[in-house]
């Protein structure tokens, strides 16, 4: 009997080493999608920049080194997100968005050379369908980029904004590409998506007074994700993203720390 027993876990032994062993997490090359917030983020005119307060830097009485300080962040600067509550009354505010929401498999929409010839371009239906006809129909549960180019602009105020100026005449002055209203609407009617996200500094472009693509989205508590930056580096389809904001109870936004994981 007991030899029998020592065949069995031999062979369970055996077995188990030539099953194949999984690939480490994650299986592919990191991209950090994220700008870092410092003295130079890029904030909306109308919004306080942020801010790093020093608090400790040095050595103690005790003899060891210590650093510590405190920060100061508008909601809606330099690498965000937008929760639905944003421009919809009643909708997810950060801490609501289920986390599931912020993770998924990525499809790239480019409209790099229509923003080059245009400030304001604004991503159509037929864009999207163009990046579908290319690349196949954006799948269920999918993430979707917009990529005009605009991060290589960072932190050129001016050239990233189309202004420098702050004040409410600065939000007039305002010129970027962003995602046209219609084209908004059409993904929530068509496609199921978790999320949308740009490398400029609004899903509606510059110009917008009304933030059509915004309410659009939000009212269907689909997040969005501003400020993104190296899409450039991602391909069409293939790739995750993990959006992890800063969970701002009852916040309409929040600074987020967005990766993709190349396949």
């Amino acid at each position: 009997m007991t030899k029998c027993l020592w065949c069995v876990f031999a062979a369970l032994v055996l077995a188990s080493c030539s099953q194949p062993v999984p690939p480490p997490f994650p299986g592919g090359e990191l991209v950090d999608l994220s700008h870092s917030y410092d003295a130079q983020t890029i904030v909306w005119p109308t919004s306080e920049k942020f801010r790093l307060d020093t608090v400790s830097d040095g050595v103690t009485e005790a003899g060891f080194y210590y650093a510590a300080n405190n920060f100061f962040s508008a909601e809606h600067g330099g690498t965000h997100l937008d929760a639905p509550v944003h421009f919809a009354q009643g909708r997810q505010t950060v801490d609501r968005i289920p986390v599931d929401r912020l993770v998924g498999p990525l499809v790239i929409v480019d409209v790099v050379t229509a923003a080059e010839r245009d400030a304001s371009y604004q991503v159509t239906v037929a864009d999207i369908q163009a990046a579908e006809k290319a690349d196949g129909e954006i799948p269920a549960g999918s993430i979707v980029l917009f990529r005009t180019g605009y991060s290589r602009r960072w932190p050129d105020v001016a050239s990233y904004l189309g202004t420098a100026e702050r004040g409410a005449s600065g939000v007039a002055k305002l010129r970027f590409p962003g995602l046209h209203p219609d084209a908004a609407r059409w993904l929530v009617a068509n496609r199921t998506i978790k999320a949308v996200g740009i490398d400029t500094a609004s899903i509606d472009f510059g110009p917008s007074s009304l933030y059509e693509s915004h309410r659009a989205l939000f009212e269907h508590d689909v997040p969005a994700f501003e400020n993104l930056t190296s899409l450039e580096m991602l391909p069409p389809r293939g790739a995750t993203i993990v959006a992890l904001p800063m969970k701002i109870g009852g916040g309409s936004g929040a600074p987020l720390r967005a990766i993709a994981l190349l396949p």
